[in-house]
């Protein structure tokens, strides 16, 4: 179920808005408890603090039929003035953000967000633009792991298995290699087609697989957290174009400050989640053979990337000397 990403909570009926003011519009797929969804209401709460009220975020309806796929067409035509969706969603259309949801890139947290953080995260977010969107900051998600019908050790496990995966993501050649059956569905439609058989296993964080009800359906997580993909906010680039430079600042900086809130709440979220899904009897498969994972998927990086300059992208990252 798509969720509105901001609360009405921020806008009070007592405030009265400057005649110029921005009634900009936000949404993200996880409800308003989420990580994410409060980082972007603490943005808006300093957007509008430092606009003087004229930038004002406000919630979307939304319904049940739009998956990211769908909010990334409405950035693009104007439609929604922001949103956050999983990185995964512009692979086909930005090369470059395929590096960043490479199996077994990132060897920890840590690494990922010195990634995110420097030149490297900054490239991806420029790159954004040959789709029409503005990208102003990311949202690390934790490693990802698969969740479903049967514990997963070792890709011997996943042969013959239906695994779901994301529209325009790079991950369907990866399930094919460990021999699954990639199922492309959006996010919506995992808890119903797991409870009918038509997918047997999906993958995602100890957050998501909590926030969107996965808990209640899959028996084991098994943790192979194989993938590190971010979330990124994204702003529409034909609104931005009709906003000052002054505007343009005050979005830019309040992204950047809401990113240190996010991760605060982020990391005691998943630790939350985890219990959590325990208490609900999922059973967390921990021995899990992930050098065996790896020596599968890695090899996969050279097919996934074919550009000279986002393969030394990829050497960069590796070169990281850091925990």
């Amino acid at each position: 179920m798509r969720v509105v990403a901001l609360t009405v909570s921020l806008i009070t009926a007592a405030l009265v808005y400057p005649a110029c003011a921005r009634d900009l519009t936000s949404s993200d797929i996880y409800p308003s408890d989420y990580p994410t969804v409060r980082a972007m209401a603490h943005m808006a709460d300093l957007m509008r603090e430092r606009s003087g009220g004229r930038l004002v975020l406000s919630n979307l309806g939304a319904n049940d039929q739009e998956t990211e796929s769908y909010t990334l067409g409405e950035l693009r035509n104007g439609t929604l003035d922001m949103a956050r969706v999983s990185l995964a969603v512009l692979n086909s259309t930005v090369p470059a953000t395929t590096v960043l949801t490479l199996p077994y890139l990132f060897r920890s947290t840590a690494h990922e967000r010195r990634v995110l953080d420097g030149p490297i995260g900054q490239e991806i977010l420029a790159a954004l633009e040959r789709a029409g969107v503005v990208g102003l900051v990311f949202y690390d998600g934790g490693p990802r792991s698969t969740y479903g019908a049967k514990p997963v050790r070792a890709p011997a496990d996943l042969r013959g298995v239906k695994y779901r995966v994301q529209q325009s993501s790079n991950w369907a050649p990866m399930v094919r290699a460990m021999g699954a059956q990639p199922v492309v569905l959006p996010i919506s439609r995992v808890e119903p087609s797991m409870r009918a058989g038509l997918i047997d296993v999906a993958d995602g964080n100890w957050s998501s697989f909590v926030a969107l009800q996965h808990h209640r359906v899959a028996k084991f997580f098994s943790e192979t957290e194989h993938a590190r993909s971010p979330g990124v906010l994204l702003f529409s680039q034909r609104v931005w174009d009709t906003l000052s430079s002054a505007e343009k600042e005050i979005i830019r900086t309040a992204a950047r400050e809401s990113v240190a809130y996010y991760r605060r709440l982020w990391d005691e979220h998943e630790a939350t989640a985890r219990r959590t899904a325990e208490a609900a009897g999922v059973q967390v498969v921990g021995d899990v053979d992930l050098q065996a994972f790896s020596s599968v998927l890695v090899p996969l990086h050279a097919t996934a990337v074919s550009d000279a300059r986002l393969k030394t992208m990829i050497e960069r990252i590796k070169a990281d000397p850091g925990p």
